[in-house]
């Protein structure tokens, strides 16, 4: 995996402090986080207005999508295979009950959908809950 810095060179983004260490909690974690679970881990001094144009900037950017949760929360979480041409998410979500962790599903793609005419989808978004399989196993 590259460091932050390698990644927002890449995408032709200023290397900040803030920056840096949101991409790098985001990289670490295996599930999605809030803006509030990013504004807890953050060692930076950095204000909630800073925060937000920053996960704006790396969504436009496509470093990371958001992920909507049962209770309305946006989370964001690294994009795997996206360009800011190509930003397009074609894959489940699944928030656990016990922990409440939301991850991504990568290889658990969206079924096509036929819409009525005149309909036209611009973003799909796929919620399952349950149980995840690390608290299944305790």
């Amino acid at each position: 995996m590259n460091s932050a810095p390698d990644i927002l060179r890449t995408y032709k983004l200023k290397s900040t402090s803030t920056r840096e260490e949101v991409l790098s909690l985001l990289l670490e974690n295996d599930h999605a986080l809030s803006h509030a679970d990013l504004e807890r881990e953050m060692t930076t001094d950095c204000d909630r207005v800073t925060l937000y144009r920053t996960l704006k900037t790396f969504q436009e950017k496509g470093l990371i999508h958001k992920v909507l949760d049962d209770n309305g929360l946006t989370k964001y979480a690294p994009c795997t295979a996206c360009t800011k041409e190509n930003h397009k998410h074609e894959h489940v979500h699944f928030k656990c009950e016990i922990c409440g962790n939301t991850v991504c599903l990568e290889n658990v793609q969206i079924p096509v959908m036929k819409l009525p005419n005149g309909f036209v989808a611009e973003e799909k978004n796929i919620l399952i809950t349950g149980i995840c399989n690390i608290c299944n196993k305790k």
